[in-house]
């Protein structure tokens, strides 16, 4: 089985018919469905999706419940950060001085890293920026 992640963007493009991503991240997530791709993020990830659902659509409270809803039915896979997990993200921070990757973003690489994941359902051009995973 396919392993992919999904970041915020991903999920929110998604949810959000608004978002000018909205087309690619619904035939992705029905093509997800339909050659049954495990997908996986994690709590970071849940936690700003909750906050983008929940102010940045029309009805942000339903919306954000109903996406934690799905997390709980087990949509996708939670992964938690390791106490190394996050040493190692502080560290990838402070290692692209050049770069304004987001706490969350850099768990995520770190993470993806760790579970051998090398592709991604994101829209944030952090993903592409790091450039070690396949975006699809």
């Amino acid at each position: 089985m396919k392993s992919v992640f999904v970041d915020s963007s991903g999920f929110f493009a998604h949810l959000a018919a608004a978002d000018p991503f909205h087309e690619k991240a619904t035939s992705l997530f029905r093509q997800a469905k339909a050659e049954q791709w495990q997908l996986v993020s994690t709590t970071a990830v849940v936690f700003e999706t909750y906050a983008l659902l929940l102010y940045r659509t029309r009805h942000g409270r339903t919306n954000a419940l109903a996406f934690l809803d799905s997390v709980e039915r087990g949509f996708c896979s939670i992964e938690r950060p390791s106490i190394q997990d996050e040493a190692k993200a502080f560290a990838l921070l402070r290692a692209h001085e050049d770069k304004a990757y987001s706490l969350c973003d850099a768990t995520s690489f770190v993470i993806m890293e760790r579970l051998g994941i090398r592709e991604a359902i994101a829209f944030d051009r952090h993903f592409r920026e790091y450039g070690r995973f396949i975006i699809l």
